[in-house]
């Protein structure tokens, strides 16, 4: 995997498990509708699995 991708919270994390919670926090997302940006490496799409149901993410073209 190489390149960028762009994940966007689009639901809450209120009311999920805590781990979910602090993965939202260490992605950076910090509200809802942020985007972030993140080098695509196998940490980032472990996180990315575990809030698959509360962020959208799309492929960074550069």
């Amino acid at each position: 995997m190489s390149g960028r991708v762009r994940i966007t919270q689009y639901r809450s994390a209120i009311s999920r498990r805590t781990n979910q919670k602090e993965t939202i926090r260490s992605l950076g997302i910090r509200r809802l509708h942020q985007t972030v940006e993140h080098d695509d490496t196998p940490t980032i799409r472990g996180m990315i699995e575990t809030v698959k149901h509360l962020v959208r993410v799309e492929k960074v073209e550069s």
